[in-house]
């Protein structure tokens, strides 16, 4: 059986955008983990009643809240930054945003590829689910979740101020149709 996940996960609580950023990427984390498991599901037991639903629920979190998240980032996070940012970090915030948007960019594609064999797969033809095609997106994913925790949240933590947040936090919400 694949577990698409242990728990059901509560709403996000917007009134702390970083967390609820921080929150995502556990979800992206648990997502990554449920492809991983189709590839190895697929391989005993094909394009079953499992893998239908495992290949349509992954497909339903990328194509909507892993979106909304990059939107989140670049639409709100990364220009609040930008904008608090003094001449010194500007800079150097400068290369960390394109670095954002070009994994955004390439992430996005990768998973325009992945997505049209989940896409088969959740309509239960039996295709393959390439390992490599799976590992490169987890790997992509990983490798940026790691990047954004490490410097984007806590420079974000610095230069924003508690405003600065809640309209985050408020866009990040209306987003979603949500109250913000």
């Amino acid at each position: 059986m694949i577990p698409m996940s242990d728990f059901p996960q509560p709403a996000p609580d917007f009134s702390q955008p970083l967390e609820a950023l921080r929150a995502c990427h556990e979800r992206i984390r648990s997502q990554c983990g449920t492809l991983r498991r189709l590839v190895a599901h697929m391989q005993d037991h094909g394009c079953d009643d499992q893998a239908r639903q495992a290949a349509g629920a992954v497909m339903r979190y990328f194509d909507t809240a892993a979106r909304h998240h990059h939107a989140d980032e670049e639409e709100d996070l990364l220009p609040r930054m930008m904008a608090a940012a003094t001449v010194g970090r500007g800079s150097k915030l400068t290369r960390l945003i394109a670095d954002i948007a070009t994994e955004h960019k390439e992430m996005s594609r990768v998973w325009t590829e992945l997505r049209a064999v989940l896409q088969e797969i959740s309509v239960g033809e039996n295709t393959i689910l390439d390992p490599l095609n799976v590992d490169r997106f987890v790997k992509l994913n990983h490798c940026h979740i790691v990047m954004e925790e490490a410097n984007v949240y806590p420079l974000a933590e610095m230069l924003l101020s508690r405003d600065d947040l809640a309209e985050i936090g408020s866009s990040m919400a209306q987003r979603r149709g949500q109250p913000g």
